[in-house]
């Protein structure tokens, strides 16, 4: 009966698509090859990028998903130089090759590098590229979301490694942790770099989260259900949620400390009711999952690339998304596992010792997988499968070491030596940067037209191999012998000189494998052989583009009821170019891709995306301007940046949804059957905004935490009698947002019934709701007896309200801005889809503000009783 269900449902979306293609391609058709030409011609115009310094603003997935990829390279070469630094100055005893203050500078903008600005944001640079190709879509559903998010990775990226330039690159390690980069040991603005650059770049990886989990959802081929989902995009959607509700910890640890070395708040220092342990569970809330977050897509491309070269199927595809999805849920529940020297009670260090071991359940799901799939396959080992056979062994001696940290008794005896170092390059290089590479030389046909070199890759497969394991493998006796990490030099004698040596020399074999490889993957592009059409013989949709693909991807957009679509039609791409499928009419001038639903897959409308825009590059110079004037202490400058890039972003949404510099927003322009998604109620705006109040709601809930933690835990913790929120203020602020998220409700009602008679009233009237809430916030801040520089907890309190007002205050404009449209005729019932949106947003603040009421003044009240 499912599978008849299945058919039938494959068979209506089959029918939609049919009706939209027959509507939109009526008069005398051309010959086929004359009609292809045609319909790539009118795509070209409207999908291609601005040439010259217009290229500046093109939002194409396809290039800014490529100018990630270049970035996170570059950052990659310079991160291993530094590297090769640390190991030159480790090769030999009492070596002076560096100082302490340029090892330790060295030290931590290598792993620095290597985790914020290499390994996520390549990793989602490959994705931003492949999904909607994989998916059948025509592009992200953000477009102009991605170019942001790369502008602001690349700027955040230099004013970061522009420190060491300077001399004054952080040098408290990568970690930062607290009181080593307080002021007090900490004294220039090193670790400002960090918490200023990092948090800078971290805006990119949580737009990229976003976008990416939320194109997955909505924007996939006609018919492709869950179920069909290739095993790379269930990774990246895994990954996106974790980066989602994993970031936010450490952008509000970076937060807090910025404002404690800058401002002189208090929240880590032990003498005033602060407690550096704080820093570190935010940290490592973020930490151990990140470690994650840079696998699953790595093995999402293994899961890619082993049925390929098998020729078969992956064995146990249901049984491998339960384990990615397993793996993101138990990861949020590792964090302690990076603590456990930390003083932490024997009853957590026994519960995070079996979490941290239960893991390796899901993660050896997916391992068996790949090996019965290449045993039961016939394998065929080409440059791709290398690096697959490199990762497999590799990260499963990574996996055997992390089991053995696991255990509380051993990983107190190696915790600060070199054998940790060892086990997460294990884990990292050979779980993220194996399968990386196989994953660049397996889609290079598709970046090129050209086939990798098979004799110079494997030049550079086996140095770098053989580097790695010499380097790292060796570590681990080192570290077994006692030699602690993070120091610059060590004596003679100990044991020590000999494996040192051995790292240090087979570490520059490595270098030498990977330049190797860079040079291979640099040459092939000019001097690689044609690729013929899918030139592995794939079975997953990218293969059904061109090499290199056309801008718009796929000239129509075809029904699947398969997860193995091109090794189940091959003629798909031919039909596809042909424009026998979805959407091969481009009238308008308007950039369209078809929305589908989020489990099902069947299609609900066609979604409009925005054209090539200056905004985010705008958006990201101003962020950039206030960076840099709080990196200098410049505060005023600092605020009038803060106006500049307020105006600019408020101006992108405002160009939106139905407003008519969108292209083609009209409302006689929809395709037949179905409609524009300004025009729906449940557009992917909607689902993005949920998805950034998840983001907003673990932030919030990390500082939840952070109040609860310092309350039980901090040795200085001393609230006073009378809490100074005092007992009217918050509750009133709380039925402010209460009354005017049901005035909005009310709207919703209205425009679900197509009614517009008194939306301008309720309108204006939730606008002074959120005034007066905004004004009690502002009050409680300016009257309330708080003293953010002398305690922990008038410091968390003062924070918690900046955090209440920022969102009343926003929920106000953005309400306000709503009442405008309305009168513009942008929002009304023919477009009732932005006022939800707005809502949601309302919603949480609403909530917040409650939950705020709750945590700051009932329960201690409760308590102080």
């Amino acid at each position: 009966m499912a599978a008849g269900r299945d058919q039938r449902e494959h068979q209506r979306d089959r029918d939609a698509v049919s009706t939209i293609t027959t509507n939109s391609t009526r008069g005398t058709p051309p010959p086929p090859d004359e009609r292809g030409q045609a319909l790539h011609d009118r795509l070209e115009a409207i999908w291609r990028n601005p040439r010259g310094w217009g290229a500046l603003a093109a939002v194409n997935h396809s290039t800014i998903a490529l100018r990630f990829m270049v970035t996170g390279a570059v950052f990659f070469v310079i991160a291993g130089l530094l590297a090769m630094l640390l190991r030159a100055q480790l090769a030999l005893p009492n070596h002076g090759f560096i100082g302490a203050e340029t090892y330790n500078q060295a030290f931590t903008m290598h792993g620095t590098i290597m985790m914020f600005l290499f390994a996520v944001p390549i990793l989602q640079g490959l994705a931003a590229y492949l999904l909607p190709k994989m998916l059948g879509a025509r592009d992200l559903v953000f477009p102009r979301l991605s170019a942001f998010g790369y502008w602001c990775y690349l700027f955040g990226g230099i004013i970061f490694t522009s420190s060491l330039l300077f001399g004054v690159a952080p040098n408290a390690g990568w970690f930062m942790y607290t009181p080593l980069s307080s002021n007090v040991y900490s004294p220039g603005i090193n670790a400002d770099f960090w918490l200023l650059g990092i948090t800078f770049v971290e805006i990119s990886t949580m737009a990229a989260g976003i976008e990416i989990a939320v194109s997955i959802l909505r924007t996939r081929a006609a018919g492709m259900g869950l179920h069909q989902m290739p095993i790379f995009a269930w990774a990246m959607l895994v990954t996106s949620l974790m980066i989602v509700l994993g970031f936010p910890p450490l952008i509000l640890g970076s937060i807090l400390l910025e404002l404690e070395r800058s401002a002189g708040w208090v929240f880590f220092d032990p003498t005033r009711g602060g407690d550096p342990l704080l820093w570190a569970h935010l940290f490592w809330l973020f930490g151990h999952p990140e470690v994650y977050i840079v696998f699953l897509p790595a093995a999402g491309v293994v899961s890619t690339i082993v049925p390929v070269f098998a020729r078969r199927p992956l064995v146990g595809y249901r049984w491998v998304v339960v384990s990615l999805i397993s793996i993101g849920f138990i990861s949020f529940g590792l964090w302690v596992h990076h603590m456990f020297t930390l003083g932490i009670p024997a009853l957590a260090q026994a519960f995070f010792s079996a979490a941290s071991m239960l893991v390796g359940i899901p993660t050896g799901v997916q391992l068996f997988a790949w090996i019965a799939t290449l045993w039961t396959g016939r394998p065929v080992w080409r440059a791709p499968m290398l690096w697959v056979g490199a990762f497999l062994t590799v990260f499963v001696a990574g996996g055997l070491t992390g089991v053995m940290l696991a255990l509380v008794p051993f990983n107190w005896q190696v915790h600060d030596t070199h054998f940790v170092v060892a086990h997460f390059h294990y884990v990292l290089v050979g779980g993220m940067l194996f399968p990386l590479l196989a994953g660049v030389y397996y889609w290079l046909p598709h970046f090129s037209g050209r086939m990798p070199s098979e004799r110079l890759s494997k030049i550079g497969f086996w140095l770098t191999f053989v580097g790695f394991n010499g380097t790292f493998l060796v570590m681990h006796w080192t570290g077994l012998l006692g030699m602690p990490r993070r120091v610059y030099t060590f004596d003679t004698g100990l044991g020590w000189d000999l494996p040192n040596l051995i790292s240090s020399v087979f570490s520059f074999l490595m270098a030498f494998g990977v330049a190797t490889v860079l040079l291979d993957i640099a040459l092939h592009f000019r001097f690689g052989r044609k690729a013929p059409t899918n030139p592995w013989g794939a079975d997953t949709l990218e293969w059904a583009t061109s090499t290199p693909p056309a801008s718009y991807n796929f000239a129509s957009q075809p029904a699947l009821s398969t997860r193995h679509p091109l090794w189940d039609d091959p003629t798909l791409p031919e039909s596809i170019a042909e424009g026998r499928h979805a959407l091969a009419e481009p009238g308008h001038a308007r950039r369209e891709t078809l929305g589908t639903d989020p489990v099902s897959g069947r299609v609900r409308e066609v979604l409009l995306l925005p054209n090539n825009s200056w905004l985010p590059l705008v958006a990201s110079l101003l962020l950039s301007g206030l960076c840099l004037a709080l990196l200098a202490k410049q505060y005023a400058v600092a605020l009038a940046f803060v106006a500049l890039v307020t105006i600019a972003l408020l101006r992108w949404s405002w160009i939106n949804g139905a407003h008519p510099d969108v292209g083609g927003a009209a409302r006689d322009a929809r395709p037949a059957g179905l409609k524009l998604h300004p025009f729906t109620f449940d557009g992917p705006g909607l689902w993005g905004m949920g998805l950034t109040l998840l983001a907003d709601g673990a932030l919030y809930g990390s500082l939840i935490f952070g109040w609860f933690f310092l309350w039980t835990v901090a040795p200085s913790w001393a609230p006073p009698a009378v809490s100074p929120l005092g007992t009217w203020m918050l509750p009133a602020a709380t039925v402010a947002l209460i009354v005017g998220r049901g005035l909005l409700h009310r709207v919703n009602r209205l425009l679900c019934h197509a009614q517009e008679r008194g939306l301008a009233m309720l309108l204006w009237s939730t606008v002074l709701c959120g005034c007066v809430a905004s004004a009690l916030f502002a009050g409680l801040l300016a009257t309330a007896p708080l003293h953010p520089t002398r305690s922990a907890h008038d410091a968390m309190l003062a924070f918690a309200l900046c955090f209440l007002l920022l969102h009343s205050a926003l929920a106000t404009v953005l309400t306000g801005l709503q009442a405008v449209r309305l009168h513009l005729g942008y929002v009304g019932k023919d477009a009732p889809y932005e006022p939800g949106v707005v809502t949601a947003f309302w919603s949480f603040a609403t909530g917040a503000t409650a939950v705020a009421w709750l945590a700051f003044a009932l329960v201690p009240q409760a308590f102080a009783r």
